[in-house]
C-alpha cells in the first residue's frame, strides 16, 4: 500500500528539523516510502501537544513528532523516532512513546526493542519510558567524517 503524500510531508518536515546531519541518522523520502509499504510497519505523527494527527487528513496543527515501527509476532521495533527541536523537553517524545505502547498492545505487541548510537541525548527519554540497555554492537554506526560509534540496543516489556 502507498503511504499518504500528506504523512509523508509531516514526517519529512520533522525529520529535516530534529536530525543532525553529522550522524546520517535520518531517512530521505524514499526509505520512509518503502518502509511504510512494508507489511505490519506503522507510523504515528503528533502535534506539539503530542497529540495523533490523522495520516490522511489536513489540519491546522503541525507536526512535531513522529515514530515509525515495524510489528512481527509479539514483537515491535522502534525504527526511528525524531521530536522537532522545538517541541523538544515537553513531553511529546514521551507521549510519542506511550501511543506507539498502545497501538504495539492493540496488535499483540508484548517487547518493544529500539538501537540508537551511543552517546544519543535520546537516551534519557528511554530510560524514563522504561526501557533498558540489554545488548551492544562495537563500531555499528558510521558518521559522516568515517568515525565509528557503538550501537546500543533497548527492550522493554509491554503486554
Amino acid at each position: 500500500m502507498t503511504p499518504s503524500p500528506l504523512l509523508l510531508d509531516r514526517i519529512m518536515a520533522v525529520m529535516e528539523a530534529a536530525f543532525d546531519p553529522a550522524y546520517g541518522e535520518a531517512w530521505n523520502r524514499r526509505q520512509v516510502a518503502d518502509a511504510l509499504t512494508m507489511p505490519n510497519t506503522h507510523a504515528l505523527v503528533v502535534d506539539d501537544n503530542g497529540a495523533p494527527l490523522p495520516p490522511d487528513a489536513d489540519s491546522t496543527r503541525a507536526p512535531a513528532g513522529f515514530v515509525l515501527t515495524r510489528h512481527v509476532l509479539d514483537e515491535e521495533e522502534l525504527l526511528l523516532i525524531a521530536v522537532s527541536p522545538a517541541a523538544r523537553r515537553r513531553g511529546v517524545g514521551a507521549a510519542l512513546i506511550e501511543l506507539m505502547f498502545a497501538a504495539g498492545k492493540a496488535r499483540g505487541t508484548n517487547q518493544v526493542f529500539l538501537e540508537m548510537r551511543r552517546g544519543n541525548p535520546a537516551i534519557h527519554l528511554y530510560e524514563k519510558t522504561g526501557f533498558t540497555p540489554i545488548g551492544e554492537r562495537r563500531n555499528y554506526y558510521r558518521l559522516a567524517n568515517g568515525e565509528r560509534i557503538d550501537a546500543i540496543t533497548f527492550g522493554r516489556t509491554i503486554g
